[in-house]
């Protein structure tokens, strides 16, 4: 019997199309052949693909994994024993503001890698997604991390910049990395990220390498620190060639498609003049872009517009978007990597802060197409 959105019922034989609805619910454990149905291809390829068996395209082993994460399928308990011991357990934890959009990929794309290196390893990853505007939401973390008897945690901002939370965290003996957090946990939790500030500076110097003196800056969620780097690093670029930071027009976003649109409408309306748009990442300047067409400006002849992350937002809106390509699958699936490395090394594993690779990429809504 399928339900409206197509999902079957298991009643007598068992079905095994599934799909991502309320009926999910009902189901309580998916199996691979519910993996490979929402994957599209066959049960070997799963298979191949939960085993990290090499000869599967890169398209389908992220299809795999998309749907693993979907069905909250627990890949990994087909191996209850790594080196000879319980698998390890793992959580993700994402911030999310329930009564707003999501990011459109930041946490998927973390999930994804996270996943993938999880199927690779044998361990036990579990996500989480918590209400970052909840005031028991850290209680709640802590809560859910211990009941679930999780050795380590993933945590992303603004949780990873969570300095009481880590310090309890760590009394509970649970490993923890953070995700694009700032200096005030260093020493407190191994972190992972790019160099916001520098990624920024090199934003800045291309837009002034294309002639702007005018600029305006859509900043991210308040108290997401990496995220605040990118605003000093952006104006650190300015004030190397000689233009006042003071006169940069700010704005607050949440990191938000409808917070990128609101902040660039009230910034367009003011009556200082602004030729490039500089936003924390990429939903908000999608945002800042449709607020500049209904204004009817030209892009990038009137205004430019920047975003960051690289997510796949950028390349669908018009014009494209220059932005900052950050490695968010590999960030997510280092995160894994490196708790399983600190739980072998026991008392004896050393919190660091790894930087990724990131680099500038850049398209039309900075650049004019010449063609």
């Amino acid at each position: 019997m399928a339900c409206r959105a197509g999902c079957y019922s298991r009643s007598g034989l068992r079905q095994t199309r599934v799909l991502p609805c309320e009926c999910q619910r009902l189901v309580s454990k998916p199996t691979i052949d519910d993996v490979a149905a929402l994957a599209g291809v066959a049960r070997t390829t799963v298979s191949r693909v939960l085993n990290n068996q090499p000869n599967v395209r890169e398209e389908m082993r992220d299809k795999v994994l998309r749907a693993v994460s979907m069905l909250g399928y627990r890949v990994n308990l087909q191996a209850r024993h790594l080196a000879g011991r319980q698998a390890l357990r793992v959580a993700l934890i994402h911030a999310s503001d329930f009564d707003s959009e999501p990011n459109s990929y930041f946490g998927s794309a973390l999930e994804l890698g996270a996943t993938r290196a999880a199927a690779r390893s044998g361990t036990q990853l579990l996500t989480h997604v918590i209400n970052q505007t909840d005031p028991a939401c850290t209680s709640g973390i802590i809560a859910r991390l211990r009941d679930d008897q999780c050795d380590g945690a993933i945590l992303t901002p603004p949780f990873a910049d969570d300095a009481a939370l880590l310090r309890a965290l760590a009394a509970l003996g649970i490993k923890v990395v953070c995700i694009a957090a700032g200096q005030d946990v260093e020493g407190l939790a191994s972190v992972i990220g790019i160099d916001d500030r520098q990624a920024a500076h090199d934003i800045g110097v291309h837009l002034l390498a294309c002639g702007h003196r005018q600029f305006g800056f859509i900043k991210g969620l308040q108290g997401h620190q990496s995220a605040e780097g990118r605003f000093d690093g952006f104006l650190s670029a300015l004030a190397a060639a000689g233009i006042d930071p003071g006169a940069v027009v700010q704005a607050r976003g949440n990191f938000a498609f409808r917070s990128g649109y609101d902040c660039a409408q009230q910034m367009l309306a003011q009556d200082r003049v602004i030729t490039a748009l500089v936003c924390a990442n990429d939903d908000m300047a999608a945002g800042a872009l449709l607020a500049a067409h209904k204004a009817g400006l030209r892009i990038p002849q009137d205004i430019a517009i920047t975003g960051f992350d690289d997510t796949p937002v950028s390349e669908i809106v018009w014009p494209p978007l220059t932005t900052i390509h950050q490695p968010l699958r590999r960030i997510g699936e280092r995160a894994v990597d490196l708790l399983v490395e600190l739980s072998s090394a026991g008392d004896d594993g050393a919190v660091a802060r790894e930087i990724m690779a990131h680099r500038l990429v850049v398209r039309e809504s900075t650049v004019a197409d010449e063609g």
